[in-house]
């Protein structure tokens, strides 16, 4: 697996990583070696001309896992819709069988599950790491939520 790395620009250091989980239309098995391969050669493609970096990308029968990482300007919705549209299109030009296996439709679900990933660790981890810096100044929190909950 290849390594993050902090993206620098003129106005900022990122170091955002996300995992991605793209399943098949109709959950249907569609991954093969050719199509492996074919995800895998756009992917790198993907990579050279959008700041979307694949640190790791891996197929389970009906569906992909991805670990990438990206920059601050491209939302995380941005992210999957690059990789979602381009490689759909790509599969089905390389790969005219899959085409027909999904009834010559969608190659990806309209879903996806997508999370972010932490190089250095989870939430307690990086809340310690933020509390010890500053050697001469005192941490102080003022706000934190011990359990978090949507809406």
């Amino acid at each position: 697996m290849a390594e993050s790395k902090y993206i620098h620009k003129s106005h900022n250091v990122s170091l955002l990583l996300y995992q991605i989980v793209c399943p098949a239309k109709y959950r249907r098995v569609v991954f093969s070696d050719s199509v492996d391969i074919t995800l895998k050669e756009v992917c790198i493609e993907i990579s050279k001309r959008y700041q979307i970096y694949f640190l790791e990308i891996g197929t389970d029968d009906d569906h992909v896992h991805f670990l990438v990482q990206s920059v601050p300007m491209y939302s995380p919705t941005k992210i999957v819709t690059i990789i979602k549209s381009i490689t759909a299109r790509e599969v089905f030009v390389k790969n005219p069988e899959v085409k027909k296996q999904l009834w010559g439709g969608e190659f990806w679900t309209d879903g996806y599950f997508i999370n972010t990933v932490s190089k250095y660790g989870n939430e307690d981890v990086i809340s310690k790491y933020v509390r010890e810096q500053g050697v001469e100044k005192q941490y102080k929190v003022l706000h934190k939520v011990s359990q978090f909950s949507l809406f």
